[in-house]
């Protein structure tokens, strides 16, 4: 199914595995590129190979707590640079 997000670009928290990586999973095969978010880098670095090579999209893994203020901004920075 086309549900015409090609091209556009997203923000995943807690996206690491369960419920967020199965959103930026979703996004990512209709064609979106992500930023994924959570606490752990190991995890999350492995979660963002995983999409790479299963979708071909560009992904973004950012190891912050979005909690903070600096989280926060170390997120939305990864996502201008997208594009």
């Amino acid at each position: 199914m086309d549900l015409g997000l090609r091209g556009k670009h997203a923000l995943v928290c807690g996206a690491s595995k369960g419920l967020g990586f199965a959103c930026a999973d979703a996004l990512a095969a209709e064609g979106v590129d992500v930023v994924i978010v959570a606490r752990g880098a190991e995890a999350l670095e492995k979660a963002a190979a995983d999409l790479r090579a299963r979708h071909g999209r560009r992904v973004v893994a950012v190891a912050t707590d979005i909690t903070t203020p600096e989280g926060r901004k170390l997120a939305l920075d990864a996502v201008a640079r997208l594009g």
